[in-house]
């Protein structure tokens, strides 16, 4: 598809569109996940709980949210992606705000595991209808920009809850309130935007109607490149969540740090990705090549992890958060993307996607109570930056394994 297909009488391409509202969409999911981290220490007092246990709060939120994701791409790819989309967006909102309302431990699991469940109802149909949508030579651009809604979303949700509990003085269940009812009103103007198909992309060519291409085991694990993508975004989740999850923590209770400084230090890593995210997806798409943005950006990412434990200084400390943010997970993510795009059938890519990411977020889920069970029979959070960082050795060896050919380099010319 090129723009001037999408690009009817000067107004706005589809395309556009779609970026901006799934840069919203991904404030969505991470400002409702971050609202969590700087609430930590509220609610392990409310409720009398462990590392471990705080640490299960995220894990099984990404327990639901991983189990959706490929089920709702192979839903998404046959029973229409608009639908899958738009009806987990509401319906996360929905319950983030019933969350908020619990008055037990195991009654607000139950809510926070419903919004991980409708959550999961995003990833592959969103990048499925992306990835249709967006011209292939702006593909990577474009993921990178509705990626950096993440680092949005991982701010504003540390900020709401730094502000109205820490500042405000109000109950560890108002953030919940406060971002919940947004996030609905994200899903219904996805409802009004969102296509099934683009209108360059008629569902039939000729008058003859397009049949359905069944999809195989080898659709989805047959390609040696989207299995290293699948290995690398594990090895990169996982340490991103060690820091997502457990950084508020980490600053409060190991570093002294208190009050909004918590959201303005954490927040560090999410805005620098944003620039991290879009040079070197402009670098990835310019060169027409995946595999050396990924040598350049994982390697550095490691010393970022190190550094964290490793560092004596608040500088040192916030410069390694700063280099994490520009190389980090959400700034390798959209290259990954790109593998999975470059690689896989277009009739599989709702489901493709899911898989991609239902691998990469099973990181999600070890991380949070991996690094609660270290720390408690430790007694330092160190031990978990350090399991990370040897996780991403282990990226690091999958992506010098991709393979890439000549015709990504003649794309990217043309």
């Amino acid at each position: 598809m090129n723009d001037a297909q999408v690009n009817e009488k000067g107004k706005v391409p589809y395309w556009v569109k779609l970026t901006i509202i799934f840069f919203f969409g991904w404030i969505a999911l991470y400002g409702s996940r971050a609202i969590v981290g700087p609430l930590m220490v509220n609610i392990g007092a409310e409720f009398d709980l462990t590392k471990a246990q705080l640490g299960s709060i995220m894990s099984i939120f990404f327990i639901g949210y991983t189990a959706l994701n490929i089920p709702s791409g192979m839903i998404g790819d046959y029973l229409g992606k608009k639908k899958v989309l738009v009806t987990g967006v509401v319906l996360f909102g929905g319950f983030t705000i019933i969350a908020g309302m619990m008055p037990t431990y195991v009654t607000f699991m139950f809510a926070w595991v419903m919004v991980g469940i409708f959550q999961g109802f995003y990833y592959g149909p969103q990048y499925g209808l992306s990835s249709e949508a967006i011209p292939k030579h702006r593909i990577t651009l474009g993921s990178a920009i509705i990626n950096s809604g993440m680092a949005f979303g991982l701010s504003i949700g540390y900020y709401i809850s730094s502000i109205s509990v820490g500042e405000m003085g109000m109950s560890w269940r108002a953030p919940f309130y406060i971002i919940g009812v947004p996030i609905i009103i994200i899903g219904l103007v996805m409802l009004w935007i969102i296509k099934d198909k683009p209108k360059a992309q008629p569902a039939a060519e000729n008058g003859a109607p397009k049949q359905k291409v069944k999809l195989t085991f080898k659709d989805l694990f047959g390609n040696r490149n989207i299995n290293l993508a699948y290995v690398t975004i594990f090895c990169s989740i996982y340490g991103f969540f060690v820091l997502v999850t457990w950084l508020p923590y980490y600053l409060e209770t190991e570093r002294g740090i208190t009050g909004t400084q918590i959201s303005t230090i954490a927040s560090l890593m999410p805005w620098f990705a944003i620039p991290g995210s879009l040079i070197f997806s402009w670098v990835s798409d310019k060169i027409g090549r995946r595999k050396p943005v990924l040598l350049i950006m994982l390697p550095l990412s490691l010393i970022a992890i190190l550094a964290v434990p490793m560092s004596e200084s608040m500088p040192v400390l916030i410069g390694a958060l700063i280099l994490y943010g520009i190389v980090g997970k959400i700034s390798t993510n959209p290259v990954l993307v790109a593998v999975v795009a470059d690689n896989s059938p277009r009739h599989a890519l709702g489901t493709s996607f899911g898989v991609y990411n239902c691998i990469g977020m099973l990181g999600s889920v070890f991380a949070p109570t991996l690094t609660g069970f270290l720390s408690d029979k430790t007694g330092s959070m160190d031990s978990g930056f350090y399991f990370a960082a040897i996780l991403i050795c282990i990226g690091i060896v999958a992506s010098l394994f991709i393979k890439e050919s000549n015709n990504n380099n003649e794309e990217a010319k043309a």
